[in-house]
């Protein structure tokens, strides 16, 4: 049973987005970058953004984490331009409440996540999961505080 849920856990749809991150890298002129680390495994993400009218307009991301936080932040790489604060944060919540609460698949158009469905049984792998979507929200944070 353990290792059928490992074997599901790190399916070849994870491995794939795993292997195919969106944006990695650095921007020349960020207005924002922002490190995050997960204290449980080590894995960090840095986020460098560029916003105008509140809305990504460029977008990169230095992923250092598991195939797991690897797959997520494929899928937020895949959909991130164009989008605003609100939509990053509510793809976030949704992606928590499905690994802790079971809950629905995230919202169009990052329901790819739903392959990280199988995570939920691995709470220590969930900040991993989460850690490109937190360093987003923090980018986002540190363009608000710049521009204020």
């Amino acid at each position: 049973m353990a290792e059928q849920s490992l074997e599901q856990l790190y399916s070849g749809q994870i491995l794939a987005l795993a292997a195919d991150i969106p944006h990695a890298g650095k921007l020349d002129t960020p207005q924002a970058s922002v490190k995050k680390r997960s204290p449980l495994c080590g894995s960090t993400v840095t986020v460098d953004l560029r916003v105008d009218a509140g809305r990504i307009v460029d977008f990169a991301q230095n992923v250092r984490a598991c195939a797991l936080g690897q797959a997520s932040a494929s899928v937020l790489g895949a959909h991130v331009l164009g989008q605003d604060r609100a939509s990053i944060a509510r793809a976030r919540d949704a992606l928590y409440a499905m690994l802790t609460e079971d809950g629905p698949t995230p919202p169009a158009p990052f329901e790819a996540l739903e392959v990280l469905r199988p995570a939920a049984a691995y709470r220590n792998r969930h900040p991993s999961i989460l850690l490109a979507w937190d360093a987003t929200l923090a980018a986002f944070d540190e363009v608000a505080a710049n521009a204020a």
